[in-house]
């Protein structure tokens, strides 16, 4: 894949709220794309992020309350049915293996989102959530600590780009416009670098 594929891809991997509820998304491909992770580096190479694959009907009705969805949104109680996500990743930290994992979590959620992005799924990362009762729902054994749940499905709504003009009270928060699409202000290339030595 040339540079400016992966740009794209990149570009394109956005988070998505709504999704198209009539279209099921399989164990097999929620473990295809588990499998991913496997070749993220690790920190002490110590891997210890864990999954539980949700894609049953009973499960989900059981998670979806307890996640919080879009900050910003504060009128907005996340997707009406219709548009609930189909799947669920829960990623775990496997405390066996310490109480932190680095830098971990965000490597194999980043390479989950780009995974998704190629089989034309989207989904959201969710790090507001109930984490007790998704550990008793799930019913998790004491080694295994809830970290992010990453929502999934077939988008049903339109995610778009947008320049922010890079003054220092331009305002980063995504918003929804009338016509229904989400936009995300995105900082400029020379407000990301300090400097180049």
């Amino acid at each position: 894949m040339e540079f400016d594929a992966f740009r794209q891809l990149v570009m394109d991997a956005r988070t998505v709220r709504r999704f198209d509820e009539s279209r099921s998304v399989s164990v097999e491909t929620l473990k295809r794309l588990v499998e991913l992770v496997r070749y993220c580096p690790s920190g002490r190479n110590a891997q210890p992020l864990r999954y539980v694959l949700i894609t049953s009907e009973e499960k989900r009705s059981q998670i979806f309350p307890l996640l919080k969805w879009a900050g910003y949104y504060t009128d907005w109680d996340g997707p009406s049915p219709g548009e609930r996500p189909v799947a669920y990743l829960i990623q775990c930290l496997d405390t066996n293996y310490g109480q932190n994992c680095l830098c971990d979590d965000g490597l194999q959620l980043e390479v989950l989102n780009l995974g998704m992005r190629i089989l034309k799924l989207g989904g959201c990362i969710i790090k507001a959530f109930d984490h007790v009762t998704i550990k008793k729902c799930l019913e998790l054994p004491e080694q295994y600590e809830p970290r992010y749940v990453f929502a999934i499905g077939y988008p049903a709504e339109e995610v778009r780009l947008e320049n922010m003009n890079g003054s220092e009270d331009a305002d980063f928060k995504y918003y929804r416009t009338d016509d229904n699409i989400h936009h995300v202000p995105k900082r400029p290339l020379i407000e990301l670098i300090i400097k180049a030595l």
